[in-house]
């Protein structure tokens, strides 16, 4: 008879956040209640509680978990083998790209993200913030690469993020799910970059 190896609190959290994560999927944040969670994982609804004070603070984690997604996948690209302009638009697209597949696919998740980005605003300025220095760094790499013109990168990368926040922004982009976002972003961060490209293009 094999006995279930004693989990850590930690993987206790992981766990019970990665069922109501399932959970919110497949029936709705707002048709979930923490005793339906605790139901799902065999435990009582106390003890979820002593793990997560409430079903916002288990939406943090898990919002938590998918900012640390994205900047992973973003990282990725930056350190890919292409030159500095290629990466700063596939950044965005993957940006784009993510949300779109991970939450807005499911419209019933939709509550979920508002509740996340409404409890999680520290966590999210952080995340943009870490954003925006892959992209300082990668601007930086562009001049090196004799890309762009020598600029102040971390203003630019301040416009950049911010002239681009409906392609990286989950309701946003959830407003504009059924149009070419990913043509769109394309075309704006391109013309962006010419203000910065050596040799610049005309429009």
């Amino acid at each position: 008879m094999s006995v279930r190896q004693r989990e850590t609190a930690d993987e206790t959290r992981e766990r019970i956040a990665i069922v109501a994560e399932e959970m919110f999927r497949r029936m709705g944040f707002a048709k979930t209640a923490v005793a339906d969670i605790a139901a799902e994982l065999d435990m009582s609804a106390a003890n979820v509680y002593r793990f997560f004070p409430s079903k916002n603070a288990i939406v943090e984690t898990i919002c938590n978990r998918c900012l640390a997604e994205v900047e992973a996948q973003v990282a990725a690209v930056a350190r890919a083998p292409l030159p500095a302009p290629e990466r700063i638009e596939q950044a965005f697209d993957t940006i784009l790209q993510y949300h779109r597949d991970n939450f807005l696919v499911e419209r019933r998740v939709h509550d979920m993200v508002l509740v996340a980005i409404e409890h999680n605003w520290l966590a999210i300025e952080a995340h943009k913030g870490r954003i925006r220095q892959y992209l300082a760094t990668l601007l930086r790499e562009g001049i090196a690469e004799g890309a762009f013109e020598p600029h102040d990168v971390d203003r630019v990368s301040a416009i950049l993020l911010g002239s681009c926040v409906r392609f990286c922004h989950p309701i946003l982009v959830a407003q504009s799910i059924d149009e070419d976002l990913e043509g769109q972003a394309r075309e704006t961060v391109r013309f962006l970059l010419r203000a910065v490209e050596v040799n610049r293009r005309p429009l």
